[in-house]
C-alpha cells in the first residue's frame, strides 16, 4: 500500500496538516466507487500547491496519501459527529457532499478496522509526534489544519459559504486574541469575505490537537473553492486566483505564527 503520508520537517514552531488532499484508494476500492464518487469530488484539491509559499517559511507539512472515501482524517476514531443536529459527514463517507452514494458496496467493518488502522492512526501518530518535535525544540507548537469546499452546497449549509472560514473551536484551540489577529489579517484583503468560527469551527484535528494549556495552539482555515481553483474540471489552479489569495494566505499565516509568539515565547 502507498505510504500515508509525507511528512517534510521545518524549522519554525509551524506545523500545517493536509488531511483530505489525498486521492489514493486502497487496492480493490476504485471498481466499488459509484459514477458520482469515482472522480473524487470531495477532495481539497491541490492545497499543498496553493500553500507554496510554507518551505520559504520554515514550516512544517503533513500531507494525506489516501482519498477521504477511504477514511476522513479530520473526524474521530469513535466516529461521533461534531456537528450534533447538523448534516455532516463521517469517518467512512457513505454520501458525497451532495448526498450520492459513495460505494456500489458499502465497506465492511474488517475493511473500516483495516483503514483506521492502516491509515488514520499512522497519520495522526506522525501529527502528534511533530508537534511534539517543535514543542521540544521551540517551547511550544502551532498547528495549521488546511482544508477547502465547494461555495455552496445546500446539503450541508445554507447559502453561499464566505472565501475563508477559520475555526477555533469557538475559542477553545487557541486563544481567542490570536484567532481574532488571523481574522485581521485577512480583513486586510477586501477581496475576500471572512468568518470566525461560523459554519466550520474545526474538524477533530483542531478540536483535539489545540491545547493551549499545554503550550499547543490550533487553527483550521476551510477556503472556498471558488478563491483559487479554475472552472469546471479536472480541477486545476487558476493562477490568476491564486495571485490574488496567496499574499492573504502568507498574511494569516504570520499573524498566526507572530501573535502566538506573543504569548508563548519567553519575555
Amino acid at each position: 500500500m502507498t505510504t500515508p503520508f509525507t511528512l517534510t520537517q521545518g524549522r519554525i514552531p509551524l506545523l500545517v496538516s493536509f488531511p483530505h488532499v489525498g486521492t489514493d484508494l486502497l487496492p480493490g476500492l476504485a471498481q466499488r466507487l459509484t459514477p458520482a464518487a469515482k472522480d473524487l469530488p470531495d477532495t481539497d484539491w491541490l492545497l499543498p500547491d496553493l500553500y507554496d509559499f510554507l518551505t520559504d517559511l520554515g514550516a512544517s507539512t503533513l500531507v494525506a496519501h489516501y482519498s477521504r472515501y477511504v477514511v476522513d482524517l479530520n473526524r474521530p476514531a469513535t466516529d461521533e459527529s461534531l456537528y450534533p443536529g447538523q448534516t455532516t459527514t463521517g469517518l467512512f463517507p457513505a454520501k458525497t457532499f451532495t448526498g450520492e452514494p459513495v460505494w456500489q458496496t458499502p465497506l465492511t467493518q474488517g475493511e473500516r478496522d483495516q483503514h483506521r488502522d492502516t491509515v488514520w492512526a499512522p497519520y495522526h501518530t506522525q501529527l502528534s509526534a511533530e508537534l511534539e518535535r517543535l514543542k521540544a525544540r521551540h517551547g511550544y507548537a502551532l498547528l495549521w489544519d488546511a482544508h477547502s469546499i465547494a461555495p455552496e452546497l445546500p446539503r450541508l449549509f445554507e447559502g453561499r459559504l464566505p472565501d475563508l472560514n477559520l475555526g477555533s473551536n469557538g475559542g477553545q484551540s487557541c486563544p481567542p486574541a490570536v484567532a481574532q489577529a488571523v481574522l485581521q489579517a485577512a480583513e486586510a484583503f477586501p477581496a475576500f469575505t471572512r468568518v470566525l468560527d461560523g459554519r466550520f469551527k474545526g474538524g477533530h484535528i483542531t478540536r483535539h490537537y489545540g491545547r493551549p494549556d499545554q503550550r499547543v495552539f490550533a487553527l483550521q482555515l476551510e477556503l472556498s473553492q471558488a478563491t483559487h481553483l479554475a472552472d469546471g474540471l479536472p480541477a486545476a489552479l487558476d493562477p490568476a486566483r491564486c495571485a490574488t489569495l496567496r499574499p492573504c494566505l502568507r498574511a494569516m499565516v504570520h499573524a498566526f505564527t507572530t501573535e502566538s509568539a506573543r504569548f508563548l515565547e519567553p519575555a
